[in-house]
C-alpha cells in the first residue's frame, strides 16, 4: 500500500484529493491548520498543525511516505488577494510552508512531491486584453505577476525546481486556473468568483439583482475540482515535472458567468456592476502542453460543473439561513 501526505488536507482541493487517493488504495495522512469545514476528509490520519512551524513539518513528513502533495497556502479570492492588505501574510505564510515541507522531505528521503502553483503567476502584460490573454507555460518570463500572491507562486515554483536539481527530488508542478466545486468556501471573504456568484444568486429574491465587481467584461476560465484532482494524479504518475497549466479552455466573462448561474437558478435577476478588486482583465488556460505531455486535458463543460456547485451552495445556504432562500 502506497502512503501519501496531503498538506492543506483541510482545504477544498485537499479534501477532494484525499478522497481520490483513498479510492485508489492509498494510506493517506492529512495535515492542516484546521479541519475541513464540510467534513470532506477521509484521511487515515489527520493532524491539526501549522506547517509554518518546521517542527510540525518534521513531524508529519515521515520516511515511509511515497508521495507528498503540498497544497497548503494562505490564499483566497479577489477580495482577499487583490486588496493589498494581506500581501505580507500571503508571502510569509505560504513560503514558510513550502520551505519547511521541502526541507523535511529532503531530510527524510521522500523524493516525490507535488506543488500547487497558480495561473496568478503569469505576467499582467499578457492579460490586458480580455478576449485574447496569453497564458502558455513559456510566457511566464519576463515575470510580472499582478499580485504578491502570484509572485510567491512563481518564486515557489523555482524553489521546488531548485530542490529537484540540487537534492534529487522528483517534483511535479501544476498551475491551477480557478478551481471550483462542491465542498468549497462560499462565504466569509476568501471565496472565489464562482462560489461568490452562486451564493449571491441563491440568496437573491426573484426579481432582484446581484452585484458583480468591475464592468463584468473581465474573462476567466473555471475548472471543476474533479478534473483538477484527475490532472494532479495524471501528472504525478507521469515523468513530466512541469510546470503545466491545469485548467479549462472554456473562457467566459464574469457577466456571462453570472447570467449562466441566474439561468440555472430559474430566477429573474439583473446584474449591477460595481467597483471592486479585479485582478487581470483576461485569463484562460492554454492546454497545448498538458495535452502533449499527458495525452489528456480537462473537458467537462463549465455549465455542468456550475449546476453541481450551485445546487450544493444553495443547500448550504438553506441550512445556514433558510429564511433568505426561496423554497
Amino acid at each position: 500500500m502506497k502512503k501519501a501526505l496531503v498538506c492543506g488536507g483541510g482545504g477544498f482541493i485537499g479534501g477532494h484529493l484525499i478522497n481520490r487517493l483513498k479510492s485508489e488504495g492509498y494510506w493517506v495522512r492529512g495535515v492542516d491548520i484546521k479541519e475541513n469545514e464540510y467534513d470532506n476528509n477521509n484521511a487515515d490520519e489527520f493532524i491539526i498543525g501549522d506547517l509554518r512551524d518546521p517542527v510540525i513539518a518534521d513531524e508529519v513528513v515521515t520516511a515511509d511516505l511515497d508521495e507528498i502533495y503540498q497544497l497548503a497556502a494562505d490564499m483566497g479570492g479577489a477580495g482577499f488577494v487583490f486588496t493589498g492588505t494581506n500581501d505580507a501574510a500571503i508571502m510569509h505564510n505560504s513560503i514558510l510552508c513550502n520551505l519547511n515541507v521541502l526541507e523535511a522531505a529532503k531530510n527524510k528521503g521522500v523524493r516525490k512531491i507535488f506543488y500547487s502553483s497558480s495561473a496568478c503567476m503569469y505576467p499582467e502584460y499578457n492579460q490586458m486584453d480580455p478576449n485574447n490573454p496569453k497564458c502558455s507555460e513559456e510566457s511566464a518570463y519576463p515575470a510580472a505577476p499582478d499580485s504578491e500572491y502570484g509572485w510567491e507562486k512563481l518564486f515557489s515554483e523555482r524553489l521546488f525546481l531548485a530542490y529537484q536539481k540540487n537534492h534529487g527530488m522528483e517534483v511535479r508542478i501544476a498551475r491551477f486556473h480557478n478551481i471550483f466545486g462542491p465542498q468549497g468556501t462560499w462565504d466569509g471573504g476568501r471565496e472565489k468568483a464562482p462560489a461568490a456568484v452562486c451564493r449571491k444568486v441563491a440568496m437573491a429574491e426573484d426579481g432582484g439583482s446581484i452585484e458583480i465587481w468591475g464592468d463584468g467584461q473581465q474573462t476567466r476560465s473555471f475548472l471543476i475540482v474533479d478534473e483538477c484532482v484527475e490532472g494532479i494524479r495524471r501528472l504525478m504518475n507521469s515523468d513530466f515535472s512541469g510546470p503545466v497549466n491545469l485548467g479549462s479552455e472554456e473562457m467566459i466573462s464574469l457577466n456571462d458567468f453570472a447570467k449562466m448561474v441566474i439561468d440555472i437558478s430559474g430566477k429573474h435577476l439583473t446584474i449591477n456592476n460595481i467597483p471592486g478588486p479585479l485582478g487581470v482583465r483576461g485569463r484562460n488556460s492554454d492546454n497545448h502542453l498538458i495535452q502533449q505531455k499527458l495525452g489528456w486535458a480537462p473537458s467537462t463543460p463549465l455549465r455542468r460543473g456550475v449546476e453541481k456547485t450551485y445546487d450544493w451552495i444553495s443547500e448550504q445556504i438553506q441550512k445556514k439561513v433558510p429564511a433568505l432562500v426561496e423554497a
